[in-house]
């Protein structure tokens, strides 16, 4: 490890620090939902105290930020979750039963725990999909898909979640140096 690395390590924690207690401050003036200054020290106080006395596990975070990708996993999360939204809409409506539901196994390829679970936090916020389970051991995601009718159907479901982890790869994950090796990753296989 380089001078440069080990020197870059405590200004990162300095910085993540001290980006927790700002956004608990901000929490802090969103619930009392006025901005002065009493509030704002009030909000440092409370968020320093919960910073001291209910402190977070440290999760190891490498790697860099690649902006690039960054703006297109907003945009294609953003086009995802609409397009669900608009299907689960007429889902409700259309004249047809409900859909056939069930619940999809999905193997990770990433090897980040972030990545894993902004992945699927990201398939939890599409309508129609809820991450049931996390085996991180054995890499697989299983998820509740709402429409899983047709072939068509489950195939685009794995293609949206490939697209999305790949992006999450590409916007978090360093390139190499990892301490392992890349999973393999098993064709997909439905529950």
């Amino acid at each position: 490890m380089s001078a440069e690395q080990t020197r870059r390590g405590p200004r990162r924690d300095t910085v993540v620090r001290v980006g927790i207690l700002v956004w608990l401050t901000v929490v802090w003036l969103a619930l009392w939902g006025d901005l002065s200054v009493a509030n704002i020290l009030g909000g440092l106080v409370v968020g320093a105290l919960i910073m001291v006395a209910l402190p977070l596990p440290r999760v190891p975070v490498t790697g860099r930020l690649n902006p690039l990708p960054l703006v297109e996993l907003i945009v294609v999360s953003a086009y995802y979750a609409l397009k669900s939204s608009l299907q689960v809409a007429w889902f409700a409506i259309r004249p047809a039963g409900a859909p056939v539901s069930g619940v999809l196994r999905v193997y990770s390829a990433t090897r980040s725990d972030l990545v894993l679970v902004l992945w699927t936090d990201v398939l939890n916020l599409i309508p129609g999909t809820m991450v049931l389970e996390i085996d991180r051991g054995r890499c697989v995601v299983y998820v509740h898909v709402l429409d899983v009718g047709s072939d068509a159907a489950v195939a685009e479901f794995y293609r949206t979640t490939r697209r999305l982890e790949r992006l999450l790869i590409e916007v978090f994950e360093r390139p190499t140096g990892w301490p392992h090796s890349r999973p393999t990753t098993p064709p997909e296989v439905t529950a």
